[in-house]
């Protein structure tokens, strides 16, 4: 005989719950509804038959996320599917492997592959690229059905705001294909056509706008020392005392530096060529850490955000602006800062090119090279850097023309 169900009422699950109620688990509420304990938690089911006669059960959530009304709602829905012949069950899964199938997954699941072994940057480049561009247009489709045409245009979109996202998306768009087809939800060699050589216009090669004469560095670092704010001032001198990538300046973190040593040891998670990179710091560089201080405590970063800022620490377009509002838009950038280091301590002051490459932390070239060649003159860079440091404060403070 079939147990009796007494509609429930919110008091008689808390009471239950809570041990002073007359009634115990599973709790009926009719029409095959009824909520279950399992490890101290409680969840919604509802008994049914399937349109092929066998008994099963659907979860319809967890009590008290999912409450009495909604819970009946849902078991109302699941009746109202199975009158017209459908099996809800069958339905949920189908609709859950529709969903896995999206762009949009498996977009999600690519950045979520990929992520461990990229630098903090670039992993901010790629899901910008992902969640600002691609998914907001593709992310409902089918990533078996996607097409270079649905691609094109979005990246061409990109391009408008941004040559450098616009590859990236499309990058990205390409490689979120090829990981649909290894996980077998794409038919096997229905790559993307994704030549941006004929897709989008003709884009100027550049390098990074850098001063590459002692009067135009002279200019450059008159300009900086002038910058009202102290951390974006300090960062940028780094950049020209240092020669380090300007997304490493803005992330250093004071459990990297070592004033005894007067190093900076960048771990290889965050280095482009994923090897470990120790920077040599010439005085003027320790001082202005060591001024820095007080704002953090000594504790996290080195260059905290500015106000208004989401992020952990000073971010490298807040460099870039920075120079551009100062007047240096088209003659320097925070990057092309490495090349002037580069091209004027190579000219100006001999300085050996393996020891400036090693500074730099640039790839070896050719496969022996990187193989055998693991010098970083570390002590060489010692001294040449405390030499470069040296130059550029007496160009900064010299009366007469560079």
């Amino acid at each position: 005989m079939s147990r009796q169900a007494h509609p429930l009422t919110h008091k008689v699950i808390r009471d239950t719950i809570n041990g002073t109620g007359k009634r115990h688990f599973p709790l009926y509420d009719g029409k095959g509804l009824h909520l279950i304990e399992r490890c101290g938690h409680h969840h919604w089911r509802l008994k049914y038959i399937r349109p092929d006669g066998r008994e099963n059960r659907l979860a319809l959530g967890t009590f008290p996320e999912v409450g009495l009304a909604e819970a009946r709602e849902l078991a109302l829905e699941a009746r109202t599917k199975l009158r017209h012949g459908v099996d809800p069950g069958q339905d949920r899964r189908a609709a859950k492997t529709v969903a896995s199938h999206t762009f949009a997954h498996v977009a999600r699941r690519w950045l979520e592959i990929k992520a461990p072994g990229w630098s903090p940057v670039t992993l901010r480049k790629n899901k910008r690229a992902v969640n600002m561009y691609l998914l907001p247009r593709l992310g409902a489709l089918d990533a078996a059905a996607v097409k270079t045409s649905d691609i094109v245009p979005v990246v061409r979109d990109a391009h408008l705001r941004s040559a450098e996202y616009a590859k990236t998306a499309a990058g990205a768009a390409q490689n979120i294909i090829r990981l649909a087809i290894a996980e077998g939800v794409r038919a096997e060699g229905r790559l993307l056509d994704l030549d941006l050589r004929h897709n989008l216009p003709r884009h100027a090669r550049g390098h990074n706008p850098a001063a590459t004469t002692p009067a135009a560095l002279t200019k450059v670092l008159r300009t900086i020392r002038k910058l009202p704010n102290a951390v974006t001032r300090g960062a940028l001198l780094l950049c020209c005392y240092l020669g380090q990538r300007p997304g490493n300046i803005v992330g250093m973190r004071w459990d990297q530096l070592d004033v005894e040593t007067c190093e900076w040891t960048l771990p290889a998670a965050v280095m482009k060529m994923r090897d470990e990179h120790v920077v040599p710091l010439p005085r003027q560089a320790v001082q202005l850490i060591e001024e820095l201080r007080p704002l953090t405590g000594g504790v996290g970063f080195v260059f905290p955000p500015l106000a208004r800022q989401k992020n952990q620490h000073l971010t490298r377009d807040t460099l870039s602006k920075a120079l551009r509002d100062a007047g240096l838009r088209g003659k320097q950038t925070p990057h092309g800062l490495r090349a002037t280091l580069r091209t004027v301590a190579r000219e100006r002051l001999r300085i050996s090119a393996d020891v400036l490459e090693a500074q730099l932390a640039h790839a070896k070239r050719g496969q022996t090279a990187t193989a055998y060649d693991h010098a970083r003159f570390i002590s060489e860079r010692h001294e040449v850097m405390q030499t470069w440091a040296d130059y550029l404060d007496d160009l900064a403070t010299s009366t007469g023309s560079a």
